[in-house]
């Protein structure tokens, strides 16, 4: 039987806090997953659609990019990904009935659990300008009112177009095609917000900005450094893959300022060690470093590694690298006591990691948002590639770059052309495709595009997935501009805040999920995906729609684009009656998609190509691998301040709230609280259970997230973390990490300010 949505929305009142958990999985994931599934579903619903997860016949997880293993298991998904599953196909609606109930001024005072506990969307609704409720629209009319909306403006590039991570390469790359063909580059997406810092730093290095390993290259690895990353809760079944590595003789380094279950010890149940025994101790080095000291931390190895004799590869460095010297030079200049100060570790643990590095012929470096969300942190991972580079650890087996990617799909959206900055070659194999000449200039990414639309000059906001307003910066800025603009349109399956932060009028357009199955005109369809290591595969849905007015992603857009481009005639009527049609365009404009439609059918996909990684040949403008020089600048706050770092809780997934426990980290039944280190409450007199105030402080004047409860935590000194969203409006629009743009998240300085009422 399933159980009906909470009546009420929720409030931490019944917050409970209690010790830690010293490992992460075993039999309690199992049954939170059975137990979350069974909430949003029926038993045999539960059972035939979890089966069906990450199979080669299957659908592809909605929840992270962690990629498949050769052979599956018959249970091939983690305890967050059963949620994601659930989140999709539960059985609750949010039909128009529940939008005549619910006012747009109410859906906006709701918690983002709220809302996502409503359930699945299923039909087309408008809010029309002046009103307060949604109301049912037919899917002609809202094609025709985004036409007529986008027709009027003055230029193209007053609209802007977002996508999120869970998007297939099929509907990105009509979306690209068809806002290209309007003529812009406004193409906003999530990997602004997360790995936009890897991509950068790892294209100027190395050429290519993904990873350059496979998981075999983690099973033959001898040294890995998950590095900023909890797998435990955001990549949960990477934890057995690292449990493989040290069966295989791995050695793992953590480096992240709060200890993660995950990476203490995993008890993997599908084993029976993960049962009834201890389980696996993950982490052999647990390096508990200071917020925003992962720079100092990898200058300090590589010095350590430039005075050890013979423990560079000098034929790689020689013949595949280029600007060592200076790299060198520089980083013999390095302040030891920047270093101790910067990271909070001590040189004897500094000294003992480099020790491992010499003892191994193979590393790989893991990271994830906890290096790409500083100011710094492109100039942090160029650091990591050369702490690489220096022993040769790229284009070699069981060694390289593994930027852990967020969202499904994520990275195959980037490779689908969904970019506000096109490469030329690119858009001429799409002009030399389809016959137009795609705009060149620019676009706006996601922060530019708040600005945009706060300055006035984006009037249309669309967004193809994701929750918009939950996953950007500085809160109060961000719906403002939103509720600037005339037109915003969501492509969704579940309510979420950006529905209820609307410009003039808003559209809702309903889609299928990645479990539903998608019959068009030529018959039952499939989509695609890739992975965090590069691999593409289909995803098969198999349930009945949630609702039978909904459309596919690929669909949506087309019956978008007919009516907005038609002058230059394209075929999105073929496009949406067959997804073939799609990946043959695919196959002639994207490099390494040719012959995309054979060799996806078959059972495991394809691996794109990677030059670095299997050739040792980097695409750079030197043609080699480049060494970078980074300078260090420790970051210092004053008396009485703290560095915070947003997370997620182990109940959620980016912006998606499953529940509202953290159990790993003893929370239960609330998400407003702020872990600090005992000795720094104490520094600041303040009590464990304290009700404070999160103030940031910055040029432009402070910013207030009211009313958290204060948890006592063994993190690391003078740093604090607390959950987003809730955070989100601490963090500044223009406090962004140089080049790539990304909003800097990981390391804001804030103050505890005991709350009112306390």
């Amino acid at each position: 039987m399933v159980t009906t949505p909470p009546a009420d929305d929720v409030d931490d009142r019944g917050l409970v806090v209690g010790p830690a958990k010293q490992y992460a999985a075993g039999i309690p994931a199992v049954l939170q997953s059975l137990r979350h599934a069974s909430r949003q579903m029926s038993a045999g619903r539960t059972l035939l659609t979890l089966a069906r997860v990450n199979q080669k016949d299957g659908f592809d997880c909605p929840g992270c990019a962690w990629p498949d293993p050769q052979h599956r298991n018959s249970a091939e998904f983690c305890e967050n990904g059963a949620k994601a599953v659930a989140e999709e196909a539960t059985q609750r609606r949010v039909d128009a009935a529940f939008f005549a109930r619910h006012s747009v001024t109410d859906l906006a005072t709701r918690s983002d659990y709220w809302l996502g506990q409503r359930g699945r969307l299923t039909e087309p609704m408008l809010l029309a300008a002046g009103r307060q409720h949604y109301e049912p629209i037919s899917w002609d009319a809202a094609f025709d009112l985004i036409a007529s909306e986008l027709a009027a403006l003055d230029d193209p590039n007053e609209a802007s177009f977002y996508t999120s991570g869970r998007t297939s390469n099929e509907a990105a790359f009509l979306y690209q095609l068809f806002v290209r063909a309007f003529g812009t580059n406004n193409l906003p997406d999530c990997s602004n917000m997360c790995h936009e810092s890897s991509g950068s730093a790892l294209v100027e290095t190395l050429g290519v900005g993904k990873g350059s390993v496979s998981l075999e290259d983690l099973y033959r690895a001898d040294l890995i450094f998950v590095v900023g990353q909890n797998p435990g809760t955001n990549h949960p079944r990477m934890l057995s893959a690292l449990q493989k590595a040290k069966a295989a003789g791995a050695a793992i380094v953590a480096v992240n300022p709060l200890p993660e279950a995950g990476l203490l010890r995993f008890k993997n149940p599908q084993k029976a060690s993960g049962i009834i025994g201890n389980g696996t101790v993950l982490a052999d080095e647990f390096a508990q470093i200071r917020i925003n000291g992962d720079l100092a931390l990898f200058q300090a190895l590589n010095r350590l590694l430039l005075e050890t004799e013979d423990a560079l590869d000098d034929d790689f460095i020689a013949e595949h690298t280029h600007g060592f010297l200076a790299f060198a030079a520089a980083n013999r200049s390095l302040d030891w006591d920047d270093v101790f100060e910067a990271t909070g570790l001590g040189r004897a643990l500094i000294e003992r990691i480099h020790q491992r590095v010499l003892a191994s012929e193979r590393i790989v470096v893991c990271w994830a948002m906890g290096l790409t969300q500083h100011k710094n942190s492109v100039p942090t991972i160029r650091e990591v590639v050369n702490f690489l580079l220096l022993r040769g650890n790229v284009g070699r087996p069981g060694a390289g770059v593994c930027p852990v990617r967020g969202h499904s799909n994520v990275q195959g959206d980037r490779t689908m052309g969904i970019y506000e900055k096109p490469a030329a070659d690119f858009l001429d194999a799409l002009a030399n495709e389809f016959g137009f000449d795609p705009p060149r200039a620019h676009g706006h990414d996601v922060v530019e595009t708040i600005r945009a639309m706060r300055d006035g000059t984006v009037k249309v906001f669309m967004g193809l997935g994701g929750n918009f307003v939950s996953a950007t910066p500085d809160t109060a800025v961000t719906e403002a501009a939103l509720r600037g603009t005339r037109l915003t349109v969501q492509i969704s399956t579940k309510l979420n805040r950006s529905h209820a932060v609307t410009g003039g009028r808003a559209l809702i357009l309903p889609t299928l999920g990645r479990t539903e199955a998608d019959l068009q005109a030529s018959g039952p369809q499939f989509v695609t995906v890739e992975d965090s290591m590069s691999a593409v595969h289909a995803s098969r849905g198999h349930l009945r729609p949630a609702s039978p007015q909904l459309r596919s992603e690929v669909a949506i857009v087309c019956g978008i684009a007919e009516r907005t481009v038609p002058g230059l005639d394209l075929p999105w009527t073929s496009f949406s009656a067959d997804y073939d049609t799609i990946r043959d365009r695919i196959s002639r404009v994207v490099p390494g998609f040719e012959g995309f439609n054979e060799r996806v059918r078959t059972a495991d996909g394809f691996v794109l190509p990677h030059g670095p990684r299997d050739a040792r040949m980097f695409p750079t403008v030197t043609g080699k691998a480049n060494f970078t020089v980074n300078p260090l600048e420790v970051l210092r706050v004053g008396p009485g301040r703290l560095l915070l770092q947003t997370l997620r809780s182990h109940d959620q997934y980016n912006t998606t709230i499953y529940g509202l426990d953290d159990r790993y980290r003893g929370i239960r039944a609330g998400r407003r609280v702020v872990f600090v280190h005992p000795s720094d409450l104490a520094a600041l007199d303040i009590a464990d259970g304290d009700q404070v105030d999160l103030i940031s402080e910055y040029a432009d004047g402070e910013r207030v997230a009211p009313g958290f409860r204060v948890v006592a935590y063994d993190t690391a000194r003078g740093c604090c973390a607390a959950y987003f969203p809730e955070t989100n409006v601490l963090v500044p629009l223009d406090n962004t990490a140089q080049i790539s743009n990304t909003p800097v998240s990981k390391s804001v300085v804030i103050r505890l300010q005991r709350s009112p009422a306390h």
